[in-house]
């Protein structure tokens, strides 16, 4: 099990097809396998004439492009530990993270040399197109094939609930969480996968490492943009994309969209934030032929140990129940739910999920006490709360750290969420606590409206009140809001994910 073993596989199978393009503004680039694995290799010899050895730690700087590609390629190859930086952080963050790796190199793109710069003093900073250029004068490096329990990867949390840990990954963990998905949908080498999702975050990793194990082409772009990437799946055929649902909202709310001209694409995952049952119903309508399906997956597991299956998104199905499900354990995973002395509990209970397997991290790195406390007699607890139904079907209540107790009641942000999401006026909602004398804490939510609500829901003054008796038509009344504040969006993370620390620290008196 090492990363770069796909790469040679397709050497041998297709050398000459495309393994890589990527859409630059105003210009394009590809790469067949054969010229992508030379540039691998080239470059996997510029990092050892830097210095770069078996283990080492490397810091990535870059969006998600050509350049980024082949260099975690090229870390793999040469059997040293890719450490991509989420491109959203101030010089502070960069500074604790490549401090914090031991990182023997940063390897920054033309954008971001300024910040780069700033850190020259806690490691040695180098240009992507330096180690580029410096691969073209060297000969192409053996791949040495480390893989198995090496470390691949150290991913840094995304931070929303504090600091950030390093996330030790291996190959293995990568390997075994990328069999787990190909398992329950086959992965065909003829995909053509847009990979939009940060490749600093697990969900966009993971996939540039399924598709290379089948030898499947990637389409890189910077950012999300959403005529760009509709132009994308356009021209190049992209046939499966990974998206929050705001992404996919924006996708479908584009001037440019036009479902006849966007059939390729037959595979849509969708993670990280509830996926609201009118915007599955319109995308369905737009994409009849494509698989719909929800991932559960965390940063320690290397991808999803749980996927609802697509036939599980048609309306047809939703008698079931199991649209809000994130799918059974998937192969090699283990899923229990458990209370906080890691009882496992009745079905139907909602505890902790905690998770065992080889797709589980190894712990944080230079952190013994975070990883004993969340690695506890081989199982990984989570901190997201759950319920699992007789049947095996998982079911997320909320993040832990999420869950609001008001008057001795628990409250679960989720369920309050897609209250608040289900109203015609609302496109998105996050429900958090606040500090309340009588109750302990207090639901508030935070909402942002539709841009064609009509005049009396998007006013203040009345459409908090016609939220908070919608919510008491679906929910208990201590779950209902009892306070609502409107923006025009939400403080989302690198990842699509609602950063609730910072809406927490806006509403704290």
């Amino acid at each position: 099990m090492y990363l770069t073993q796909g790469l040679h596989r397709a050497l041998q199978r297709h050398p000459h097809k495309i393994a890589l393009h990527h859409l630059a503004e105003g210009s394009e680039r590809h790469w067949t396998f054969a010229q992508f694995a030379e540039q691998v290799g080239r470059q996997a010899a510029a990092l050892q004439a830097r210095g770069v050895g078996i283990g080492d730690r490397v810091a990535l700087l870059a969006p998600n492009d050509d350049a980024l590609v082949t260099l975690l390629m090229a870390c793999w190859w040469l059997g040293a530990v890719a450490c991509p930086l989420n491109t959203r952080w101030s010089v502070p963050e960069f500074r604790f993270a490549v401090a914090d790796c031991g990182a023997r190199l940063l390897v920054a793109n033309a954008q971001f040399e300024t910040q780069a710069a700033e850190l020259a003093d806690v490691t040695t900073v180098v240009a992507c197109h330096q180690i580029a250029a410096e691969g073209e004068r060297l000969a192409p490096l053996e791949d040495t094939r480390s893989g198995g329990d090496a470390l691949a990867a150290i991913l840094y949390t995304g931070g929303t609930t504090g600091r950030s840990k390093g996330v030790m990954l291996s190959h293995a963990n990568f390997w075994t969480a990328s069999m787990t998905r190909g398992a329950e949908l086959n992965n065909s080498a003829d995909s053509v996968s847009l990979l939009v999702a940060p490749l600093f975050h697990v969900a966009g990793l993971g996939r540039l490492v399924g598709q290379s194990i089948v030898g499947g082409t990637w389409v890189t772009m910077p950012q999300f943009r959403a005529e760009v990437v509709l132009a994308a799946i356009e021209q190049h055929g992209i046939s499966d994309i990974i998206v929050v649902p705001t992404m996919l909202q924006a996708l479908l709310d584009a001037p440019g969209f036009d479902p006849a001209r966007l059939q390729s694409l037959n595979r849509i995952a969708f993670g990280a934030a509830p996926m609201p049952p009118d915007l599955l119903d319109r995308a369905l309508a737009a994409w009849p032929q494509a698989e719909f399906f929800q991932a559960y997956g965390l940063t320690e597991t290397a991808g999803a140990v749980c996927i609802n299956l697509p036939a599980n998104h048609r309306p047809e199905a939703r008698a079931l129940g199991r649209l809000r499900s994130v799918g059974r354990a998937g192969l090699g995973a283990e899923i229990r739910i458990v209370d906080e002395s890691g009882r496992e509990l009745p079905r139907g209970e909602v505890g902790e999920i905690v998770v065992r397997g080889p797709m589980v991290t190894r712990g944080y790195w230079q952190l013994p006490e975070a990883s004993a406390s969340a690695l506890r007699e081989g199982w990984f607890h989570t901190g997201d709360g759950g319920r699992m139904e007789a049947d095996g079907y998982l079911f997320i209540a909320d993040r832990l750290k999420d869950m609001i107790i008001t008057g001795g009641e628990n409250v679960y942000s989720a369920e309050v969420e897609a209250a608040l999401r289900s109203h015609p006026a609302v496109t998105d909602a996050a429900v958090i606590g606040v500090p309340d004398a009588r109750w302990g804490e207090a639901v508030h939510a935070v909402v942002v409206l539709r841009p064609e609500a009509d005049a009396a829901d998007a006013d203040p003054a009345t459409a908090g009140d016609a939220l908070k008796a919608w919510c008491r038509q679906q929910l208990a009344g201590y779950k209902c809001p009892r306070s609502i504040s409107f923006t025009d969006a939400l403080p989302l993370s690198a990842a699509g994910k609602v950063l609730k620390t910072v809406l927490r620290a806006a509403h704290r008196p």
